[in-house]
Parts: structure tokens; sequence; C-alpha cells
């Protein structure tokens, strides 16, 4: 490796260190100094203070992705246009970074979504969660009742114009392959009679790797997400079938990679 390249590597790795640090810290600082007060507020004085969390939990994570936006200009972003409107449905995506839920809840203001129920033992975190109406990921540590409650309630939820986002495979893929999808999803979706929006989220890794600490600040890469089809499931059909749904997903999923 001779100086030139040397010298680039270490600069790569200045600018990665110093916007990861100034991004975590907006994070820790910014959530304490500026929304913590925020939500007092919403949790005192909110008349609903779910749909009030959840707007803050919009909030804070969109102004994250307009630092990253502004801090790192080579990756740009895509979001299709009729995204944003989607409202009342059940929304499946593929999952390749941390930042996909977050960048999920930052798109949709009224949201919910399903939880690693570790997170739900975690101090201050745990009641956020609860307060925002997000759903424990499964039954143990004593949280069988919240998420039946969570999941008896979501049809009204819906109706109401909220969203449910799910990763029907249940974790990151390192690979960008599409993994084995979990039937939990599509048991609610035949619960709750949505219509099922099927998302594609593309080239988040790049930005921010599984596995890594640092932001890929230097890459020149781009962020999309598109919608690949809006399904309106006949659900009182008797040919209605939970595997026919999950094969459907899978198989536009699968040809984005």
């Amino acid at each position: 490796m001779n100086r030139s390249q040397l010298l680039c590597r270490h600069l790569k790795f200045v600018s990665d260190l110093f916007i990861t640090l100034v991004l975590w810290a907006y994070f820790t600082l910014g959530y304490i100094t500026f929304f913590s007060p925020l939500y007092l507020a919403a949790y005192m004085f909110s008349k609903d203070r779910e749909i009030s969390f959840q707007r803050l939990n919009h909030k804070f994570y969109k102004g994250f992705f307009l630092l990253i936006r502004t801090l790192i200009p080579s990756h740009r972003w895509h979001v299709a246009n009729d995204i944003r409107s989607i409202r009342s449905s059940l929304i499946v995506s593929n999952h390749v970074s941390y930042l996909d839920p977050l960048l999920l809840i930052s798109l949709f203001e009224r949201h919910k979504t399903i939880v690693k129920s570790s997170f739900f033992k975690v101090p201050i975190f745990s009641l956020v969660l609860r307060l925002s109406g997000y759903i424990p990921s499964d039954s143990g540590g004593g949280l069988a009742a919240l998420r039946l409650q969570r999941i008896e309630a979501m049809d009204k939820y819906l109706a109401s114009g909220g969203n449910l986002f799910v990763f029907p495979e249940g974790t990151r893929s390192r690979s960008g392959d599409i993994g084995i999808m979990n039937k939990g999803t599509f048991k609610i979706a035949r619960l709750c009679r949505p219509a099922i929006k099927v998302l594609f989220i593309q080239n988040t890794d790049r930005l921010f790797t599984p596995g890594k600490f640092l932001f890929n600040t230097c890459v020149s890469n781009t962020i999309t997400v598109s919608q690949l089809a809006s399904i309106e499931p006949d659900y009182k059909s008797d040919e209605f079938s939970i595997s026919e749904l999950m094969s459907k997903v899978n198989t536009l999923l699968k040809a984005q990679t």
C-alpha cells in the first residue's frame, strides 16, 4: 500500500468515526436534551399517549435520517412516492440493516411494529415501547398478556389509519438473501384482515453494515425503498391459505435479490 492509499484509508477512518460519534450523540444527548421533555409532557398531558408516543418516535427518527443525509451526502436516497401515503395496512419488508426499522418509523407517523422481547426488559426504553403500543416478539418473560392484548386490538388500530410494519424473516440478512419467514406475521393478517403492502429496502447495509460500529461515510451508494405489491387477500374465502400468502410474499421479495 503506497502513501496515497494509506492517507485515504486514514481519512476515511477519521470521517467514519467522527460522523458515527455525531449520529450516536444525537441518539443519546439529543434524546435526553430535546426529546425526553416532550415524551414526559406526552405522558403527563396527552389524551392518547399511544398516538403521541408514536408521533414523537416518528419525529425523532425523521430527524436522525435528516442528519444522516446532511452529513453523508455520498449516500443518496430514493423513497417511492406511494409509500408515505400507506394507511391501515400490514407492511412487510426485507431486512438487511439495523437501520431498517428506524427508517420505517421515520416514514410513518402512525405505526406499530414487533420488537424483540428482550428490549421490553431495558429500563426506560421498555416504557417507551409499551406506551408506543409496540408488540413483544414472543410471550416469554411475563409478556404473554401484553402481546395478546396488542394483537387483539390490532384490527381497531389498523381501521383507524395506523400501520403495522414487520420483518417476517425475524432478523437481519447478512447476505441479502431472503430467509425463512415467520408464520406469526401472517396469522396476524388473517386475524385483522388488512391490505398487505410488500416493501423492498435496498442498500441500507452499505451505509451501516451489520456487525460494525462505524457508518460507511465515503461510499457512493443509493438507498431505495420501493413498494413491490399491494395484496388484498380474500380472507373470508374457504380457499384462503396462510402458506400461499407467505409464498407469494416470499416470491416477490426473492425476485429483487
